[in-house]
C-alpha cells in the first residue's frame, strides 16, 4: 500500500544489560522511531527487563531481530572448491563436519559466500585448474537458538531472524558507509572493535563484506576488576568511576593499562593473521562498546596499532523522532547500541 511503513526492532540481549532499537522504514527513509536499554540484574530478571524495556520506550513493534553469541556460536573462514550456491547447499554439512566442534546433528548452520580465488602455483587446485571460494561459516547450537526463540515468543515477540553479535555490528556499520563517501572503498579494510561487559568483539571488513570475525574474553568487567584493585573500591564504586573518573583519569588510566596492552596484543594477532591470509592491510579502527570512552584507551591503541583509531555512534547517521525518543538519553547510550542498530537494520533485506 503507498505510503505504508513498516517497522523491526533490534533487540541486544547483553550479559549485563538489554539494549532496543527501532527502526521504521516510510518510503525508503529511515528514521530511528524507538529506544530502549535497561541493566539486567541477573539471568532470572531477563524476561522482566526485556517487557520493561519495551514497555517504556514506548516500543510497539512486536517484530523482533535478537543475537546470539559465546562459545556455543561457531564462526570459520573455509576455502572450498568453486561451487554452484544449491551444490554449496548441499556440501555445506559435510564441510561443516570438518570444522564444528559439535554434533553435526546439534547446530545450525549457515553460509555466505565471500570471493572467488585462484589456488596458489603448486596446489593441487591449480593443477587441476579449479577455482577455489571463501566462504563464510556459521554454526550454533540448536539449543541456544530454540532457547532464544521461545523466550521472545513467550513475551508475545515476532522473531524475524536470529543474527550474531559481530556481524550485527558490521550491518550498523554498513549503514554508516550509505553517508560516508570515505569509507565507501570497496577495497578499504577496517577492523570493527566493540568492547562490552564481558567479551570484546572484533570484525575485520574489506567494503562491506566480514572477512574475519573473533570473541576476545577481556572487556569491560576486566578493566572494572583493575580499578577496583588499584584504587582499593568495591566493585559498583570502580564500575562507576570507570564511567565517570571525576577528576580520577589518571589513576584509572595507569590502572587499566595493562588490560588495554593485553587486549591491544589480542588484537594485533588478530591483525596479523587477516592481513596474512589476504594480502591486504588493517587501514583503520572503529571503536563502540560500553567500555570505548574508558580514560587512556585511544592513546594505547594508538601506541599499540600504529594506524588511525577512530570511535563512532552506530546512530549518527540516522533520523531520530524525537517526540518519541529521549534524545540525550540515545546520544550517551549510543557506543553501546552497534548489536542492536545492526539487528534493526536487517528491516532494508
Amino acid at each position: 500500500m503507498f505510503g505504508k511503513k513498516k517497522s523491526l526492532v533490534g533487540l541486544d540481549i547483553g550479559e549485563h544489560s538489554v539494549k532496543a532499537v527501532e527502526l521504521t522504514d516510510s518510503n525508503g527513509h529511515l528514521r530511528l522511531t524507538g529506544f530502549g536499554c535497561a541493566p539486567l540484574p541477573n539471568k532470572n530478571a531477563l524476561k522482566d527487563t526485556i517487557a520493561n524495556v519495551l514497555r517504556e520506550s514506548g516500543i510497539r513493534c512486536r517484530r523482533v531481530v535478537s543475537a546470539v553469541c559465546g562459545r556455543s556460536v561457531i564462526v570459520r573462514y573455509v576455502n572450498m572448491v568453486s561451487m554452484s550456491d544449491d551444490d554449496l547447499k548441499n556440501a555445506l554439512r559435510f564441510e561443516a563436519d570438518k570444522y564444528i566442534p559439535f554434533d553435526i546433528d546439534e547446530v545450525v548452520l549457515d553460509c555466505q559466500r565471500l570471493e572467488e580465488t585462484t589456488p596458489a602455483e603448486g596446489k593441487d587446485g591449480a593443477a587441476r585448474g579449479e577455482k577455489e571460494m571463501k566462504v563464510l561459516l556459521v554454526a550454533v547450537k540448536r539449543t541456544l537458538i530454540e532457547e532464544h526463540v521461545n523466550l521472545l515468543a513467550e513475551l508475545g515477540l515476532q522473531p524475524v531472524a536470529i543474527d550474531v553479535d559481530s556481524f550485527a555490528i558490521g550491518n550498523a556499520f554498513e549503514l554508516k558507509t550509505l553517508h560516508s563517501p570515505r569509507v565507501q572503498d570497496d577495497n578499504r579494510v577496517v577492523a570493527l572493535i566493540d568492547i562490552g561487559a564481558t567479551k570484546t568483539e572484533i570484525n575485520i571488513m574489506r567494503g562491506t563484506i566480514s572477512y574475519f570475525s573473533r570473541e576476545i574474553y577481556l572487556a569491560g568487567n576486566d578493566f572494572t576488576e583493575a580499578i577496583g584493585n588499584r584504587l582499593s573500591l568495591e566493585t559498583h564504586e570502580a564500575e562507576r568511576t570507570k564511567i565517570s573518573p571525576d577528576g580520577r583519569e589518571h589513576e584509572v588510566e595507569e590502572a587499566v593499562l595493562p588490560i588495554l596492552d593485553d587486549l591491544g596484543n589480542e588484537v594485533h594477532l588478530s591483525f596479523d593473521y587477516y592481513e596474512n591470509q589476504y594480502d591486504h592491510q588493517v587501514e583503520e579502527i572503529y571503536i563502540s562498546g560500553g567500555s570505548s570512552a574508558l580514560p587512556g584507551i585511544e592513546n594505547a591503541f594508538d601506541r599499540i596499532f600504529n594506524r588511525k583509531v577512530l570511535f563512532w555512534d552506530p546512530t549518527e547517521n540516522l533520523e531520530v523522532r524525537s517526540d518519541h525518543v529521549d534524545v540525550d538519553a540515545l546520544k550517551a547510550a549510543a557506543p553501546q547500541l552497534a548489536v542492536a542498530v545492526g539487528l534493526a537494520t536487517r528491516l532494508l533485506d
